[in-house]
């Protein structure tokens, strides 16, 4: 009888080790980073979701919350952590913006995506007595008298910028016709915008949602490909000729490396989630969009809006020399 090399024998036992292992994912707790800090919108559905995996797949999730560096911090600890399945990520937009400025080398790249859980657009914004009716009124008078109006809605070069950049780029104007102030995030932005310290905000509709029912603010648009059920009546830039839609996004992602069987694995647990009462009610509860897309599409959605911001963020002088 023919011996078997040392070696073989012992690469076939690791594979049939690895093999069981996978098979039996998860066998212990696992890691989920929040690159974000506790308490906001991305830390609620981590840490949501995260309950409900324990529930669907019977190990603990527990989330780190891993900040610093506009999100370079979290998201460098998921994607480089080992490639096992025992370290989950919420990725979100910034993924596709840290690297074209500077703050890190991490690209959307070093990911393999499971599952997109959420996609909020941007909206254009108002106060309920500004003299703008509908979006096009807005834009005209921008054309007309450049350099005049005030935008806001987040920090230079944030999300909400972003939006705005690309929305007036579509729609021929150039993006340095208004000026950004740069705030903290939306909340202030809607303080300044009330106070008539700014005209216009970019952020999303759910974020100003107490303002808009009470009527202090008017939306004129949203930058998504259709329009919100919540706010039926607000037209989406395409509806308008301009062809932009924008927004942020978050989902659950593993190192590039981790097994396909284990993706899997997390897919059919997130899906059948997703699918669910509980994750219906809390999306709605929290004002967050629901966009499902699955680990293929989800992969080319997050290489898309790298190519997409970096041609907005070049627009907006944002880019890293």
């Amino acid at each position: 009888m023919k011996k078997v090399p040392v070696l073989l024998l012992a690469l076939a036992l690791l594979g049939i080790f690895m093999a069981s292992a996978v098979a039996a994912y998860p066998q212990r707790s696992v890691t989920v980073v929040c690159p974000w800090g506790a308490g906001g919108g991305t830390d609620r559905l981590t840490r949501f979701m995260a309950s409900q995996l324990e529930q669907e797949l019977g190990k603990p999730f527990p989330v780190v919350n891993r900040t610093g560096g506009n999100g370079a911090v979290g998201h460098s600890a998921g994607a480089f952590a080992p490639p096992d399945g025992y370290t989950v990520t919420m990725v979100t937009l910034e993924l596709a913006t840290m690297h074209w400025m500077g703050l890190t080398t991490l690209t959307q790249a070093d990911f393999a995506y499971v599952i997109q859980l959420n996609q909020d657009a941007a909206g254009v914004i108002v106060k309920a007595d500004a003299p703008w009716k509908t979006l096009r009124e807005l834009l005209d008078d921008i054309k007309a008298k450049p350099d005049t109006f005030k935008f806001s809605g987040t920090a230079a070069g944030g999300v909400w910028d972003l939006a705005r950049i690309g929305m007036l780029d579509k729609a021929g104007i150039p993006v340095n016709s208004v000026s950004w102030i740069p705030t903290t995030g939306a909340a202030p932005s809607i303080i300044e915008l009330l106070g008539g310290h700014v005209d216009v905000i970019t952020c999303s509709l759910p974020e100003a949602a107490s303002q808009l029912a009470a009527g202090e603010l008017r939306a004129l648009a949203v930058m998504s490909d259709q329009r919100d059920p919540a706010y039926p009546d607000v037209p989406t830039l395409k509806e308008l000729g301009i062809d932009w839609s924008a927004g942020t996004w978050r989902g659950f992602a593993v190192p590039k490396a981790t097994p396909q069987e284990v993706v899997d694995v997390l897919y059919q647990a997130l899906k059948k989630i997703v699918d669910a009462d509980a994750y219906k009610d809390f999306m709605s509860k929290n004002g967050f969009g629901v966009l499902i897309r699955g680990p293929q599409e989800f992969a080319d959605f997050a290489k898309q809006q790298d190519a997409d911001l970096k041609n907005v963020m070049e627009l907006g002088g944002y880019l890293s020399k």
